[in-house]
């Protein structure tokens, strides 16, 4: 079985009762992402089946989405302002932080129900009890349950936080399709393509998603920001930025664990080898332009944060944090942070031991190769 554009594109105006998706500007990363899957991937027939709910569901989300723009030409006046957004590798804490951030009634995060369907708009008094937080939360149980393990590798829930790239890949421009199958020629174009239209479709989402529902002070993430921090930052000028730091050695093998976990369910033949050099190849190429960026006179807007340090006192790192960006931590914020920490550590098993050679790394030549990264942030190498 193959992916043909036309079809998903057609089943997707069906299911909307639309065919009006806005720019064109999302067709020519459909076009490499369908070639890539179809050429490179080796789907078997659950992960051709995966693939094509995904792409449908993107294009459906994105034609609601222009009809609500079509209805209500006034959602565009919204403003984002100034918006924080996490950076750093995966593996790093930075889902952890998520959450803490997200406990603050006085921000707004993305959350995994209103991010994989944002329409309708979310709406103030319903905003706890609308119907798809509690679909939402059987997609995360069928996830768990297909994929063995993963469960245990990363905090979710229905109403917590969701990354940036499920926005983005209404643009097809996003690094969550190369987490689910080796697409190397997807990956490549991605490093190297326009960046600007998904951020621009990032910013049209999030003016849906607050218009009826605020606050309208913004905590996004998802680390896949440093391989186009250029573009986001010509979009979202006023960001701020918090970046999670681990030692390299520990992150890179448990990112490649996830991604092997996902792989080995949707996939035919499995690579661990090509999946551990592409990981390393495209973070080292991140973290490469993020020190750039705040190179060229952009280190103010960045705050710092050592996974371990978050490990040991997360309230007294968030408080930290608060201060150093100039906002106010509320008791009630702090509280309901200590109750998410205390909680989840209940399900906390630890960090997975993973083998590195597994995935074709050697953890001295990570340590050369990541040196830079190392050097410039004084980051220690764990035992």
């Amino acid at each position: 079985m193959s992916l043909e554009i036309d079809r998903l594109v057609a089943a997707a105006c069906e299911r909307a009762g639309s065919d009006d998706f806005g720019e064109d500007s999302w067709r020519e990363g459909l076009q490499v992402l369908v070639h890539a899957l179809n050429s490179e991937a080796m789907l078997n027939d659950i992960g051709v089946g995966a693939m094509t709910d995904q792409i449908v569901s993107n294009l459906v989300n994105r034609l609601q989405i222009e009809q609500w723009y079509g209805r209500h030409p006034e959602i565009d006046d919204q403003e984002i302002v100034a918006p924080l957004f996490g950076l750093g590798l995966p593996r790093t804490g930075s889902t952890a932080l998520s959450f803490l951030l997200a406990q603050d009634p006085a921000r707004r995060s993305l959350r995994v129900w209103e991010a994989g369907q944002p329409c309708p708009p979310p709406e103030t008094a319903t905003e706890h009890t609308d119907r798809r937080i509690a679909a939402a939360q059987v997609g995360i149980d069928f996830t768990n349950e297909m994929f063995t393990g993963f469960a245990g590798m990363l905090p979710t829930a229905a109403d917590g936080p969701q990354e940036c790239l499920v926005p983005m890949c209404l643009e097809f421009r996003s690094l969550m399709f190369e987490g689910m199958s080796l697409i190397p020629s997807y990956t490549a174009w991605l490093l190297q393509c326009d960046m600007e239209p998904a951020y621009r479709y990032h910013r049209r989402v999030l003016k849906l998603l607050q218009w009826h529902c605020p606050p309208q002070r913004w905590w996004l993430k998802t680390p896949a920001h440093m391989l186009s921090i250029d573009a986001l930052n010509a979009i979202y000028p006023d960001a701020r930025f918090v970046m999670t730091h681990r030692d390299v050695g520990k992150v890179l093998p448990s990112v490649c664990a996830l991604y092997h976990t996902l792989s080995s369910v949707l996939t035919e033949r499995p690579d661990p080898v090509a999946i551990g050099i592409g990981n390393r190849d495209v973070w080292r190429t991140a973290l490469e332009r993020l020190i750039d960026f705040r190179d060229r006179g952009n280190e103010h807007r960045f705050f710092d944060l050592s996974f371990e340090a978050v490990q040991r006192d997360p309230i007294g790192e968030v408080t930290d944090l608060y201060a150093q960006l100039g906002d106010e931590l509320s008791d009630e914020a702090c509280q309901r942070m200590r109750d998410w920490w205390a909680e989840s550590s209940k399900d906390r098993s630890g960090p997975g031991k993973y083998r590195p050679e597994t995935f074709g790394l050697d953890p001295a030549a990570i340590a050369e190769q990541f040196s830079f990264y190392y050097r410039r942030f004084d980051i220690p190498v764990a035992p």
